[in-house]
Formats: C-alpha cells, sequence, structure tokens
C-alpha cells in the first residue's frame, strides 16, 4: 500500500506543471451553464490523448471510462463540473478570464483539471487495479435543472453501473494540501421563490383609498419566518430567505404591486415538501386578509446531499493514509447547494472539500467562491489527481473484497 502510495504522489507531482496549465486554459476561457461548447471540445480532446474513448452527454458534458484488469467486474465513478458564472474577474494574473463577465468563480476549472489529472494517473497504473474508472464531466452545475440529473436521465449511472461516486469541491476555507469531509447529510436542498403582490396603488398620502401591497410584501416577509422558528423540527436546518424587492413606487407613490424573490433550504425532503405548502398557505392567506392577493411560485431545485456513511468511511481513511490524519477535516453541515445532490440521492456517493487556500497559512486565496477574486494556491492541483486517484483505487479494491 505504501508502494502504491509513493507511486501515486510520485506521478501526481510529475503531472502537476500540467495540471496547472489545464487550469490556467479553462480559466482563461470560462462558459456559462449548458454553453460549455468549447470547454468540453478542450477536454474532450485531453482525454483522446490519453487514449481514451469518449461519449458526449447532456449535450455539452462528456464520459469516459479507464479500464483496469477485468474490467466488467467493478466500476467507480469520478464527476467534474465544468461551467462558469457571470461574474468579472477582478484578479490581475496571466490567466485571467478573457470572456467578458464570465469566470470560474466557483473552482469547476480546478475541478475539471484536477479529474484530468487523475485520468493521466490512472491511464499509468490501468495494472494496477481491477474494474473500470468512469470519468463524467458535467455541464451546467449552476443552473437548474442541473447538468447532473440530465446525465442521470441520459443513463450516465448505467453501462457499466458504477457502485459509487465521487466529487470534489474547491474550499477555500481550508489550506491547500487539506480536504475536509462529512457523512450523512452535508448540503441543503435549494428551492427557488418568486412572489408577486398585487393591491391597489395610489398616493401614499391618501392610504385609506389603496390597498398597500408594501406593507402586505412586508407582513409576508415577517410572517415567513415562522415556518423555520415555528412549523420546522428545531434539529432540523431550515432557510428561508428573500434577497430581491422590487416595489415601483415612490416616496408619495404606493405601486400597484410588489415582486419578491428568495430561497428556501433544508435538509429533509419530507420537511421540503411540507414547507412549501405552508408558505403558499402563509401567503394566500395574508394577502386576502389584507385585501390584496398573491402570486406564488416554487422552482423546485437540487436535494439535499448525503454522503452515504459507509462509503464516506472509507474515504476519510483512505484520505488519512494518502494525507496524514492532521491534513483530513470533518466538515459542519452547510446550507449551500450542489447538484452532485442528484448523484447521492440515485447511489452511494460521497462529497468531499479540497484545500485551496495558501499551503503556508498566510491570506492569500481564501477569497470565497462566487466573488470576482476568488483563485487557488496550485499546489492544490498536485493533492487533487493524487488523492482521488488513491480513492478511486481504494474504493475498486473495497468493492473487490
Amino acid at each position: 500500500m505504501l508502494h502504491l502510495i509513493t507511486r501515486i504522489k510520485t506521478l501526481a507531482a510529475a503531472a502537476a506543471t500540467e495540471t496547472t496549465a489545464l487550469r490556467e486554459h479553462l480559466h482563461a476561457h470560462p462558459e456559462l451553464s449548458f454553453q460549455e461548447f468549447n470547454t468540453v471540445a478542450y477536454v474532450t480532446k485531453q482525454l483522446q490523448e490519453l487514449g481514451l474513448q469518449t461519449q458526449p452527454i447532456a449535450n455539452t458534458g462528456v464520459v469516459a471510462l479507464i479500464e483496469g484488469r477485468n474490467p466488467s467486474t467493478r466500476t467507480v465513478a469520478l464527476r467534474a463540473d465544468m461551467d462558469a458564472l457571470p461574474i468579472t474577474e477582478q484578479n490581475e494574473v496571466a490567466y485571467k478570464s478573457t470572456t467578458p463577465g464570465v469566470m470560474h468563480a466557483c473552482g469547476h476549472d480546478v475541478h475539471t483539471s484536477s479529474l484530468l489529472g487523475t485520468a493521466r494517473i490512472l491511464t499509468q497504473l490501468r495494472n494496477e487495479f481491477e474494474g473500470t474508472v468512469k470519468l463524467m464531466f458535467q455541464p451546467g452545475e449552476e443552473l437548474l435543472p442541473g447538468g447532473a440529473s440530465l446525465m442521470i436521465k441520459e443513463g450516465v449511472l448505467e453501462n457499466p453501473k458504477p457502485a459509487s461516486v465521487l466529487g470534489q469541491h474547491v474550499f477555500p476555507r481550508l489550506p491547500a494540501g487539506k480536504i475536509g469531509i462529512r457523512a450523512g447529510r452535508y448540503m441543503a436542498s435549494t428551492d427557488e421563490l418568486y412572489l408577486t403582490v398585487r393591491g391597489k396603488g395610489g398616493h401614499g398620502a391618501m392610504p385609506e383609498q389603496n390597498i398597500d401591497p408594501v406593507l402586505v410584501a412586508a407582513h409576508i416577509i415577517v410572517a415567513a419566518q415562522q415556518i423555520v422558528s415555528r412549523r420546522a423540527n428545531p434539529k432540523l436546518p431550515s432557510v428561508l430567505s428573500f434577497g430581491k424587492i422590487i416595489a415601483q413606487g415612490a416616496t408619495n407613490v404606493i405601486p400597484n404591486e410588489v415582486y419578491m424573490e428568495g430561497t428556501f433550504r433544508t435538509l429533509n425532503e419530507e420537511w421540503r415538501n411540507e414547507a412549501h405548502e405552508h408558505l403558499r398557505r402563509l401567503c394566500q392567506g395574508l394577502a386576502e386578509s389584507m385585501g390584496a392577493s398573491c402570486e406564488l411560485e416554487i422552482r423546485r431545485g437540487y436535494p439535499y446531499l448525503e454522503n452515504e456513511p459507509a462509503l464516506t468511511g472509507r474515504v476519510e481513511q483512505a484520505a488519512v493514509e494518502y494525507l496524514g490524519r492532521e491534513n483530513v477535516v470533518e466538515l459542519d453541515q452547510w446550507m449551500a447547494a450542489e447538484d452532485f445532490a442528484y448523484f447521492s440521492q440515485a447511489t452511494s456517493a460521497c462529497f468531499y472539500r479540497l484545500g485551496t487556500a495558501a499551503a503556508d497559512g498566510s491570506s492569500r486565496f481564501t477569497s470565497s467562491v462566487h466573488t470576482p477574486t476568488f483563485d487557488i494556491d496550485t499546489k492544490a492541483l498536485e493533492t487533487g489527481p493524487g488523492l482521488m486517484a488513491w480513492l478511486t483505487l481504494r474504493e475498486l479494491a473495497e468493492q473487490q473484497a
């Protein structure tokens, strides 16, 4: 085992310069969700240069297989997302985005280049493992309905059927060289809320002649919080937030309607459905009681993400073997969402976090994801590919046992 770890680390170190070059190319040429045409062409070319056959999926996704000895015995799937965000980059680096208003601000360039690095390592170790590794390069993680759901509908989890799926995501709260992991429920479901409150506008000095939708909307915003504070089990995390409110009135003008957008998130699908009904009744009832009307649209987003406990325990142990106990950190639950959750709902899956802050402990590379200054310590591009290669071999060996 130690010999194989040493060999993987040697291969990861040897490929680090190439992996970094791949990441910088991707970073400089970002594409939005479901528009990753050049990205998938680039990734496909890299896979084919490794001697792998590729198969398009979900329009701008691609799948490839690495077959070891006795390839039909077992399969492990590895996932990387490829899309970027509508953000204007503020980093002044040689690989700065060349696409106006688009940036890899969530690290998907890291995920993609890292998985290409893992593919490079595993193709050199074909004789060291039995089974098949399925590489899944996914479009559209940032946009509903999520590329993972489309890939699953098109059969990515069949022919061959993976016994487990692994994914990683950048994490600027940890230095490069470390990872974070959590078994069980880890990330939240996410639903988008679109609410229009309609009343009767008029002069602000004559409120008795109007039905004020601003006041109604304010009551709904405040009252809706009781769904979280009084309806939800206090042991079950729930978040209800409104982040956009538009009332096109003036200092002395009450508008006819107010438009709002928000989000609801939780870690339980049954409670998620109940909360939707509570919110619909609350909005409708409050609006009607104040003489107004409302329309609520709930766009159902990604489910909650569950890291299968037995698989996650094996991943954690393998990560300790590769990185050392001090470099494997237990994470708290996180109310952000990820469409990797679809894989976790469909099969045994584990999603862990790859440290990307400065390895020397300085404050560099600590900008959060989804910000215009996000960047990484390139040491992560040595840790990420090597670790995932090791986790894959350990999981294939576990399935054999």
